[in-house]
């Protein structure tokens, strides 16, 4: 009831006077039936965005990290998140993505829409970056199709580090759903999901016109920060012998 609330009356109106979404494609998202609905992650107003537009209610897996801040503020956004249909994942340790695979799978067996971003987290300049293969194991698993889906201006709206996103006009174009059949009970062989993910890939660089990275992201994060660091450290001048 909540979903709805704040769909059609107390964010859903407010998305749409911020970012006045253009919406293409929407045709192609089943009117019934479970399928997953995978994204480009541009800023953390995608979260909202896609649901806004979207006719049926659909459900995304949200890093944990959004339920267990502390204090008041924490609790508060725990339970609009909650509210919003998302569903807390630990990414952390070795069970991270049998966790997420676990919840998604829960999803499409009650026949709903499941929201993921295949890159596993926001790209942080605006580029698309490989995928993980976790939404081709649950979309073989599953039988279900994939639809493609770009998000466009929402990281020049909100990037990241951005706490109030700025007032322009975002894209939201779908794609014709990926029928994934063909691969049926082959969801344990690590060739053919890393097919059917870069499958899934390369149609939200089709509709997005992104620059592409054929590398994890999180990676990419790690490497830059792990650079910075080394810069902040004070230059150590060698005794002269």
């Amino acid at each position: 009831m909540f979903y709805n609330l704040l769909k059609y009356v107390l964010l859903g109106p407010l998305l749409r006077l911020v970012f006045r979404p253009r919406i293409e494609g929407l045709e192609h998202v089943p009117a019934s039936g479970p399928a997953i609905v995978a994204g480009n992650h541009l800023s953390f107003s995608d979260h909202f965005l896609m649901p806004a537009v979207l006719k049926r209610r659909i459900t995304f897996l949200a890093k944990a990290e959004y339920f267990t801040g502390p204090g008041l503020k924490g609790r508060l956004t725990a339970a609009f998140f909650r509210s919003a249909g998302q569903i807390p994942v630990d990414r952390s340790g070795k069970d991270a993505g049998q966790a997420a695979i676990r919840e998604g799978l829960g999803v499409l067996g009650k026949d709903e829409l499941l929201g993921i971003y295949p890159e596993g987290t926001r790209s942080h300049d605006g580029r698309l970056y490989k995928g993980k293969v976790g939404v081709a194991v649950m979309a073989l698993r599953a039988g279900v199709p994939v639809v493609p889906c770009a998000m466009i201006g929402t990281f020049e709206a909100q990037p990241p580090g951005r706490k109030l996103p700025r007032v322009r006009p975002v894209t939201i174009r779908f794609g014709e759903p990926l029928d994934f059949s063909r691969y049926a009970g082959m969801e344990n062989e690590k060739a053919i999901l890393r097919a059917v993910t870069d499958e899934i890939m390369y149609a939200i660089l089709s509709l997005s016109g992104q620059e592409y990275v054929d590398r994890y992201a999180a990676d990419v994060k790690a490497a830059q920060a792990a650079e910075e660091e080394r810069s902040k450290r004070p230059f150590r001048r060698l005794p002269l012998s």
